[in-house]
């Protein structure tokens, strides 16, 4: 993968995280900026983690499914966008209210960071089928969510949950054009625009 395709990657993986970042910050009163850096190092880490642990199981049945690597790719990044995106234009009137009885210690942001971080896991499983320098993904991941979730809790008092749904919907297209240039760089031979292939 290009540095291009790793960031854009990066950038996709954390705007779930940055949505619901927004949410904390709008439920927290007048969060500080070491509250958001502690929020944005606890997503960072657990996102960065997660895509390895879905590449080594990836890897673990990459000799089986070589023949339809890039399809597997396609249709795991597509359907991810798919459900960001759905979830970004999905109005949630609950997600206010549900926010500001949530608590805000370690516990219940390594438990929402966790829960974000699910797609990336999914998306590890799919680069274990490219020829992809995992280690790099995954620092590039864990940053890019360390420093979109501290951003998202500092915005989320002014901004409200409107842009972390928007910046959602942005990561799910961003995946499902990953998806489609993979699935096309493979089947016309060539390392297209993101080296992908």
């Amino acid at each position: 993968m290009s540095p291009l395709a790793i960031a854009l990657l990066g950038f996709a993986m954390s705007t779930d995280a940055f949505a619901a970042a927004i949410g904390k910050g709008a439920s927290m009163h007048r969060p500080r900026f070491v509250d958001a850096l502690r929020a944005g190092a606890i997503f960072g880490t657990i996102e960065g983690l997660t895509p390895v642990i879905g590449w080594a199981l990836g890897m673990a049945a990459a000799a089986y499914i070589t023949r339809w690597d890039h399809w597997i790719a396609f249709v795991l990044l597509g359907l991810l966008g798919i459900r960001m995106v759905i979830a970004g234009l999905r109005k949630d009137d609950t997600s206010q209210g549900e926010a500001r009885t949530e608590g805000h210690g370690f516990w219940s942001l390594a438990a929402t960071g966790f829960a974000t971080s699910i797609d990336a896991m999914a998306v590890g499983v799919g680069l274990a089928l490219l020829e992809v320098n995992i280690v790099a993904v995954a620092i590039v991941i864990g940053l890019c969510t360390l420093v979109m979730v501290t951003l998202g809790v500092m915005l989320g008092r002014v901004l409200g949950n409107v842009v972390g749904k928007r910046a959602e919907v942005l990561g799910g297209v961003i995946l499902i054009g990953i998806g489609c240039t993979i699935l096309y760089d493979h089947l016309s031979g060539n390392g297209g625009v993101l080296g992908l292939a």
